[in-house]
């Protein structure tokens, strides 16, 4: 498997973040990718990293689609792409209806739509050609306006790749028709087949594709226990974390990480949790995690239990792990990313 590691806002101060990038490029990682969500933006540090290393691929997870214009989320990806000379990833994800209508004012309607009509944008972009288009949600130029139909003048010799961020069933069939790869998370390698494959596997097929032609990209958080009571503080722990994916991570209508657990043999747990949180029982919606769900969705344990859990993505089809190394200070998250590189088939 290809290794990358993921960047998030709240794993320090931006200087240590980017000597943790840094650092993480010199142990070998293929990639590292920027999160955007509430809060710091992407695009900026990926701008930055791409002046302080030499050879790991920077990718975006994701720009959120409707935040920018189609067009300006083109024209970053091609500067990017330009700053980093060839090395940028375009991510794209349709967030959810509480930070697009919440923070952005951005109707949350048809995502699905919106995200293919993006991409057909996107494409003309990036090949230089005039940008016109006529959908639901994109129309370019502006229907009775002054404007015309234009090209970029910015160009790239090889437009980025594009990969989606997908989890529901319509979403993951589009990443399998027109996506480069694709940017999983909530993963449960025994259930991955019907949640999440075989939707991929369908869409690529209407193109005439395979997963071979879609780099599977799947991250979760590394850690390391060197006893059982060290794993069980571990567990304990991290309860919270998934119990705020199963409630807080959307509304009640519309959740789509209690879906894909659901649909990975925790329905019973997802619905429990969620019910508890939107009741506003945290504490009670963390109790109700079981020790083998927090052990099935992420890669924490032994050195043995690391191993197998990797050599199990491996095994059910994930090409690139995306790691999030536990630790405290710089120095250990480094330690266990090391570590954890050592175990990568």
């Amino acid at each position: 498997m290809r290794t990358s590691v993921q960047l998030t806002a709240d794993t320090g101060s931006w200087a240590e973040s980017v000597d943790f990038v840094t650092g993480a490029e010199a142990l070998g990682v293929d990639a590292v990718w920027v999160a955007e969500a509430w809060g710091s933006d992407a695009a900026s540090p990926l701008g930055y990293l791409a002046a302080r290393t030499e050879r790991v691929a920077l990718g975006a997870s994701v720009f959120q689609v409707g935040v920018r214009s189609a067009v300006m989320t083109a024209q970053t990806a091609l500067t990017l792409n330009e700053l980093s000379q060839g090395r940028f990833v375009l991510g794209l994800g349709v967030s959810g209806p509480q930070v697009m209508e919440g923070l952005h004012g951005v109707g949350f309607a048809d995502p699905l739509g919106r995200m293919a009509e993006t991409l057909d944008v996107i494409a003309q972009a990036f090949a230089g050609e005039r940008i016109a288009y006529a959908g639901r949600h994109l129309r370019l130029p502006l229907a009775g306006g002054e404007g015309k139909s234009l090209r970029l003048s910015i160009r790239s010799g090889t437009a980025p790749p594009v990969y989606l961020a997908s989890m529901l069933p319509r979403m993951l069939e589009l990443t399998g028709e027109r996506a480069d790869g694709w940017l999983g998370t909530s993963f449960v390698p025994e259930g991955a087949e019907d949640a999440y494959f075989r939707h991929l596997r369908a869409g690529a097929a209407r193109a005439g594709r395979t997963l071979d032609d879609i780099d599977i990209c799947q991250g979760a958080e590394v850690a390391f226990a060197r006893d059982e009571a060290e794993l069980a503080a571990m567990i304990d722990a991290r309860r919270p974390g998934l119990a705020f994916s199963l409630g807080g991570m959307g509304s009640g209508r519309s959740n789509y990480f209690n879906s894909a657990y659901a649909r990975q043999g925790f329905a019973d747990v997802a619905a429990e949790s969620q019910c508890l949180w939107l009741a506003g029982d945290r504490q009670g919606a963390a109790a109700a995690i079981p020790d083998e769900m927090v052990l099935a969705t992420t890669l924490i344990g032994t050195a043995e239990m690391v191993r197998d859990r990797l050599a199990g993505w491996a095994a059910a089809g994930v090409d690139t792990v995306r790691l999030y190394p536990a630790g405290d200070t710089l120095d250990e998250r480094l330690d266990t990313l090391g570590r954890a590189l050592d175990l990568v088939p």
